[in-house]
């Protein structure tokens, strides 16, 4: 009770409030102490049947938009999953338009306390819970000190929320790809992040690390032994890559801006102990675009995963290496991310059986975050790419051509490629 206690303290600290309705904090409480399942019974092998559609669907995916855990001004904020699933419906890319071929997952079970704790420490997410009473009461509350990640009343159970929604999808893909050969990419449009979010607390706007738990949660339920990891957001996901710096059987590749925050993710980062070599952190130069990441893509992502054989493939897609992403300092566009959909869809049918869902990371220009992802589907359901319509290429400017070659064959090198 101690060591809680002292969580509770701290996760207090440096809080700041807002006012808030009392009609308002009337709703968000009822929300919050609205039971949600902490099992702590372990996990057998689970069973999930597949139904016709899902075995022929292109695509499956799930919203967990988090509207309560909301900070005003903030770029990580409950606008952002609304927007993409505006966009998606605005460009006949959701099943009223699509039928069986898209289908929107729309009972997801809630991440247990047990999912959770398979990456982080449970003091930590007891400590958050505990967190919610004071943040009931203040509007939101600081919970990485004087870091950017708040939380509001609702954050814990959203969290959880969140997290669910990406197990389920790892559960119909999985059951899919037992009755079809081509089951559909699973995409989780969920917030608050989480490739941030370290063992011991949140980070970077991060309460829990959605893909890791689904990682853990695919080795555990699904037998799934070796899962690849992809993060293309343009921020290092150093939580991911904490969680499994020392296993072999997660392999984690990140590309990211080089000197961004939280400015981890050195190229000289391979991992540790057994997991040596099972970590690849490619920070690019800023300015790394289109030509940047397809040159990646082939000479570094394709090459690893095929040497390492995964079962699964979770992908961290984070949508603020975009031109018009405020956030960082890549050219990306939406174009880049049609190409990184539709490769990554293409891996995962030649290693894995084409089990493959990608978890929704960063992305804050609402326009850019929600073309692009609307872009993904479009690859991921093989149409041809609208970037050539929504993408402004006056924005663009000479990639650093002779840094991504410097950094592509160091790593290369590092990792014997």
């Amino acid at each position: 009770m101690e060591v809680q206690a002292a969580l509770h303290r701290s996760f207090l600290g440096g809080g700041v409030s807002f006012p808030l309705g009392p009609r308002v904090v009337s709703l968000m409480r009822s929300r919050f102490f609205q039971k949600h399942s902490t099992s702590l019974k372990k996990h057998s092998k689970v069973s999930i049947s597949c139904s016709l559609n899902e075995s022929t669907a292109k695509v499956i995916y799930s919203v967990a938009p988090a509207m309560g855990h909301n900070k005003e001004a903030h770029p990580e904020c409950s606008l952002r999953v609304p927007a993409i699933v505006t966009a998606l419906e605005k460009v006949e890319l959701t099943p009223k338009f699509r039928g069986s071929e898209i289908i929107q997952l729309q009972d997801f079970r809630t991440a247990t306390v047990e999912d959770i704790a398979s990456v982080h420490s449970r003091s930590y997410v007891f400590g958050l819970e505990k967190a919610m009473e004071q943040a009931s009461d203040q509007g939101f509350i600081h919970i990485e000190g004087s870091g950017p990640t708040y939380a509001t009343a609702t954050t814990f159970q959203e969290s959880l929320i969140a997290a669910g929604a990406g197990l389920s999808l790892v559960d119909h893909v999985v059951a899919a790809s037992k009755v079809s050969q081509t089951p559909p990419i699973g995409f989780a449009l969920i917030r608050p992040p989480g490739h941030h979010a370290v063992p011991k607390g949140p980070m970077g706007f991060c309460v829990f690390g959605n893909v890791a738990i689904a990682a853990r949660y695919a080795q555990r339920a699904h037998g799934l032994q070796r899962v690849f990891i992809i993060d293309f957001d343009v921020h290092h996901g150093n939580g991911t890559n904490d969680a499994f710096y020392d296993d072999p059987d997660i392999f984690f590749l990140s590309t990211h801006q080089e000197g961004s925050y939280p400015g981890t993710g050195k190229i000289d980062n391979i991992g540790c102990g057994n997991g040596e070599g099972a970590t690849l952190n490619l920070p690019l130069a800023g300015g790394s675009g289109d030509i940047a990441m397809r040159t990646v893509f082939d000479e570094v992502i394709v090459p690893s995963a095929q040497r390492f054989k995964p079962d699964i493939i979770l992908v961290s897609a984070g949508y603020d290496g975009h031109v018009l992403d405020p956030l960082a300092n890549f050219q990306f566009t939406t174009g880049t991310y049609y190409m990184l959909a539709s490769n990554i869809k293409q891996l995962a049918k030649e290693l894995c059986g084409g089990r493959c869902v990608f978890f929704l990371e960063g992305g804050y220009n609402l326009k850019s975050l929600s073309d692009s992802v609307a872009d993904s589907f479009r690859a991921f359901v093989g149409e041809p790419s609208m970037a050539a319509k929504v993408d402004d290429l006056g924005y663009l400017y000479d990639e650093p051509s002779f840094k991504v070659k410097q950094a592509i064959q160091r790593i290369k090198h590092l990792h014997s490629l």
